[in-house]
């Protein structure tokens, strides 16, 4: 778990040009996350961000927002979903991408609010063409550290990420591995319900509708 948790709290970002390095993204996009965090701290030292509340909103809006101007969600739902993929209907493809970015989103906003001052490095940068790897670790309080690979591509003229790698092994394969379990012993549809049970389970709890 805190593996995963370390590999969300470093995605986050800006709109970038070719002219700009996808390490330069990386870079900016956690500054971003970070003065966010530490701003919503100043604001309300009392209140946390698994509270409810205006800030608490406020924030997690703006961490959303941020992960997905770093995010091509397009591309991590199809990587995930794999040669289950290219069977579905447009209209499907389009259900579950959207599915499995909110999962990803709310994952990301719950990990990264437990953000406590980890010492971030970056390692090296890697660009082939349109494709890039951004390296990193971080390193926390006791002297631990986790080695982080973020996979980038070029896509309108912009570096956006794909896949992350944590310790060496990528999260959309992760998620290929558990999506495809369910549709094996299962089904598609199975798989959806519960994408479809997740969202709702989170509406309700945040009272939303």
């Amino acid at each position: 778990m805190t593996k995963v948790l370390a590999a969300w709290f470093l995605v986050a970002s800006a709109a970038a040009s070719p002219a700009v390095m996808p390490r330069d993204v990386v870079q900016g996009a956690v500054a971003r996350v970070i003065a966010t965090l530490e701003e919503a701290k100043f604001n309300q030292p009392g209140e946390a961000l698994t509270a409810v509340g205006p800030n608490a909103e406020r924030v997690r809006g703006e961490i959303r927002r941020i992960a997905t101007d770093l995010f091509d969600f397009d591309e991590v739902a199809r990587r995930a979903l794999s040669r289950h993929w290219a069977g579905r209907t447009r209209a499907e493809q389009t259900e579950f991408t959207s599915l499995f970015t909110d999962l990803l989103e709310r994952s990301y906003v719950g990990k990264i609010e437990t953000y406590s001052g980890e010492k971030i490095v970056y390692t090296g940068e890697v660009v082939d063409g349109n494709y890039a790897t951004v390296r990193s670790r971080i390193i926390t309080r006791r002297r631990t550290d986790t080695a982080l690979d973020y996979r980038m591509h070029e896509i309108d003229g912009r570096w956006k990420v794909y896949d992350v790698l944590i310790d060496g092994v990528s999260f959309v394969s992760t998620y290929r591995s558990e999506f495809n379990r369910v549709i094996q012993s299962s089904s598609y549809e199975e798989l959806i319900e519960r994408l479809r049970k997740k969202r709702i389970d989170v509406l309700a709890v945040s009272g939303k509708s």
